[in-house]
């Protein structure tokens, strides 16, 4: 369930403090469509004055079904098919965000074909290890993101798109992770990319437009978690900006970020319901309360995945029974089909419980899957006290959609069908 005035107030919070931090200097807030997305999210986000950050055709097909401004579009990927760079320069986006040696050579030559001159930016790894889960730590030497600062590929790299009259190098960019609470990693990822900017204006004599830092703000999902916000962050940000392009002579670049969770994740909850509870006994000799649900692994693969934490109230009634040690698991056939691992819940609850999982809404809809051939829930929108279906549940009908039908078999006496 999406809360539609939240989603839209945090859009716009992180597009007001981008403006704040850097004044004359702001460029755009790209929203990460991979955390969620669909056309209507899209609309939100145009509304709100963002950007939008797309990493497959299928999110470029939605932005495109949405009338984004293709302007305001910006396209990674490590992997980007020679079908998806053409889509996108077809559709006219305003910069690829290069992130290999292959692709500089493909851009350049799809661009050149179309008599296109596409603006692009290249991913730098900075070699910045951001306080977070390993999974989703982007920044450090050892991922598939990005051309390394510290080895030269980075450099290598700016020479290469240097030789295509088809690509305008627009500037450099970089993403050090996802849910990271300070701004500190995000202040060294800055110097170092100013750092290769300076070098960028020894060796050629001019200024490179823009700066993209990327996103990977953090939310709360458990008790204890407090993450900075949007003001806090980018303030401190735009200090260091401000300080190292004042050592090291430069003009202050515009500067891009990427939010993404931080604006869809607190926008959305699940709701699940109880399908059965059961007792059982630990070698220790106390016991658990396992609590099974409608869903799991296949509308929120993270806890299997990153090990993510969250937390979960009871929500369609108040109960004032004792609480007991419980762990709430999904239908899936895995054990590691684990929403939350241990938390402590009325003793009373039973089968039609609803219970809510809150802070959903970035990376569960959007990672979900079909599963034990689960059909993917619905995505419902409230305003102002009414609530409509933005996506809706699939059907057994979809699940077989894409099935080639042969002849049909012809069943004999005595077998089952």
């Amino acid at each position: 369930m999406l809360d539609e005035s939240d989603f839209k107030a945090r859009a716009g919070i992180w597009a007001k403090a981008l403006q704040e931090a850097f004044g004359a200097n702001a460029g755009t807030a790209y929203y990460a469509a991979k955390s969620f997305i669909s056309t209507q999210v899209a609309r939100w986000i145009q509304d709100a004055g963002l950007g939008l950050d797309v990493c497959t055709d299928g999110e470029l097909a939605v932005a495109i079904a949405a009338n984004f401004p293709a302007s305001k579009i910006e396209l990674h990927g490590n992997n980007k098919s020679e079908s998806e760079i053409a889509s996108a320069i077809d559709y006219g986006v305003g910069v690829i965000v290069i992130d290999s040696l292959q692709e500089i050579d493909r851009v350049a030559r799809i661009a050149h074909e179309k008599s296109v001159t596409q603006g692009v930016l290249i991913r730098l790894n900075p070699g910045v290890d951001a306080d977070t889960h390993e999974a989703i730590s982007t920044g450090h030497e050892d991922v598939k993101f990005g051309f390394s600062i510290a080895s030269g590929a980075a450099w290598d790299a700016i020479l290469s798109v240097k030789k295509h009259d088809s690509l305008e190098l627009r500037g450099l960019h970089a993403h050090i992770g996802s849910q990271i609470f300070t701004p500190d990693s995000f202040e060294l990822s800055a110097s170092r990319l100013i750092a290769v900017l300076a070098k960028y204006r020894d060796e050629f004599g001019s200024e490179l437009a823009e700066l993209d830092l990327g996103g990977g703000y953090a939310i709360a999902f458990v008790e204890g978690d407090k993450p900075s916000s949007a003001n806090e962050i980018l303030s401190v940000i735009a200090g260091r900006v401000k300080t190292e392009c004042e050592k090291a002579l430069l003009k202050i670049p515009r500067i891009s970020i990427e939010p993404g969770r931080v604006i869809a994740g607190p926008a959305m909850v699940t709701i699940y319901k109880v399908g059965t509870t059961k007792e059982v006994t630990l070698a220790d000799g106390t016991t658990r309360w396992y609590v099974s649900v409608d869903g799991g692994m296949s509308d929120n693969i993270r806890p299997a995945l990153y090990e993510a934490q969250y937390s979960i109230v009871l929500a369609n009634r108040s109960s004032s029974a004792p609480l007991r040690k419980s762990r709430v698991v999904g239908k899936h056939c895995e054990t590691g089909d684990i929403i939350i691992r241990d938390v402590q819940l009325p003793s009373d609850i039973a089968p039609g419980d609803l219970l809510v999982v809150p802070a959903t809404g970035a990376y569960g809809r959007s990672m979900a899957s079909n599963y034990n051939h689960m059909a993917r829930p619905p995505v419902i929108c409230v305003l102002n006290g009414k609530a409509r279906s933005i996506i809706r549940r699939e059907t057994h009908r979809d699940l077989l959609a894409l099935e080639i039908e042969e002849e049909p078999r012809q069943i004999g006496k005595g077998e089952q069908r």
